[in-house]
């Protein structure tokens, strides 16, 4: 329960950082849209998204459902760096984006597993310890 939590939020760390980033400086993300002819506003709503969904993920309403639009986006996004991988780091930053991908749909098919407090299992997946 607690190692599922400390992951989302670890996670949620991550689109959080996005969101204020792009909210404080929205230069480098709004030139990136608009070289691939997206409109400039994109950056907006991706950091509304961002923040939204990483909210989400850490506080538990669900987390199946924002986990998995948080992969497709990671997904989408790394478009961007693939259009620009002439740089090795734009490289390194969508296969970064793809492993998160990766984490968030173990984490959507597994779900949120028990809130914290209730110390209930929501299912009966996941990680158990070897029975002796």
């Amino acid at each position: 329960m607690i190692l599922n939590f400390i992951g989302r939020f670890l996670i949620a760390l991550l689109f959080i950082g996005g969101a204020v980033q792009k909210v404080m400086d929205p230069t480098q993300a709004t030139e990136m849209v608009t070289g691939l002819g997206l409109p400039a506003w994109l950056v907006w709503a991706a950091a509304g998204f961002n923040a939204v969904a990483a909210v989400a993920l850490i506080t538990g309403p669900g987390v199946r459902f924002w986990a998995l639009a948080l992969a497709v986006y990671c997904l989408c996004t790394s478009y961007f760096h693939w259009d620009l991988r002439e740089d090795p780091w734009q490289l390194t930053i969508m296969v970064k984006n793809w492993a998160i991908a990766g984490g968030l749909l173990i984490l959507a098919s597994q779900g949120p597993g028990a809130t914290l407090g209730t110390g209930r299992r929501a299912a009966s997946s996941g990680f158990q310890p070897d029975k002796k």
